[in-house]
């Protein structure tokens, strides 16, 4: 059932005209394919136009998109149809409703930050899942991303959050060494449920 916060209402806002045809995966998420189980199921958390998705589609995962935008859905379900994509698109607003109990070998989640729902979202993953997480930390060295530090990592709360689980890949640059180079404004990370 749609949510009628503001978030839902905002976000439907900003994918009214989206373009899921330009849509690409995350940075965490294109440079360590290797690093994918053979097959499995893989949930593309907060999926805006659902580039996660769709490259988790052509290394041949079972893949969930979900996102709070009752617009984005259904405009990306229309997307999925028309290039028969076996894409499931599930409107859910995670921050009210919480995760769905099916489990998944992969989640990946970009540009979201909830940090009440990192429990759940490693209870959500099989034994031996991946979690691949990208977002804004609060270390940046431009105005790209969000303004409020709430929706923004500290340094380390990556980390932190995941503290639980085996890190297999971390990346927080900061402001540190010759800052026109390398990952700059955000912090990712992959980990696997022990």
């Amino acid at each position: 059932m749609p949510s009628s916060n503001s978030n839902q209402k905002k976000w439907d806002e900003a994918y009214q005209d989206a373009d899921f045809s330009s849509a690409t995966a995350v940075q965490v998420l294109l440079d360590n394919l290797y690093l994918l189980p053979p097959k499995g199921n893989a949930l593309d958390l907060a999926c805006g136009r659902a580039g996660n998705a769709q490259l988790l589609l052509e290394q041949g995962f079972q893949v969930d998109a979900m996102d709070i935008s009752e617009v984005l859905i259904k405009g990306l379900k229309s997307y999925v149809e028309r290039q028969d994509l076996k894409i499931n698109c599930m409107q859910r607003d995670v921050e009210s409703s919480g995760l769905p109990e099916k489990k998944y070998d992969v989640i990946v989640v970009s540009y979201f930050l909830n940090r009440e729902l990192f429990p759940q979202i490693i209870r959500t993953l099989k034994p031996d899942g991946l979690l691949f997480y990208q977002t804004w930390s609060q270390q940046s060295i431009d105005d790209s991303g969000p303004s409020n530090p709430e929706f923004r990592l500290q340094t380390g709360e990556l980390l932190e959050l995941c503290a639980a689980m085996r890190v297999i890949l971390f990346r927080e640059e900061g402001k540190q060494g010759d800052i026109r180079k390398g990952l700059r404004n955000e912090a990712l990370l992959i980990a696997q449920k022990t």
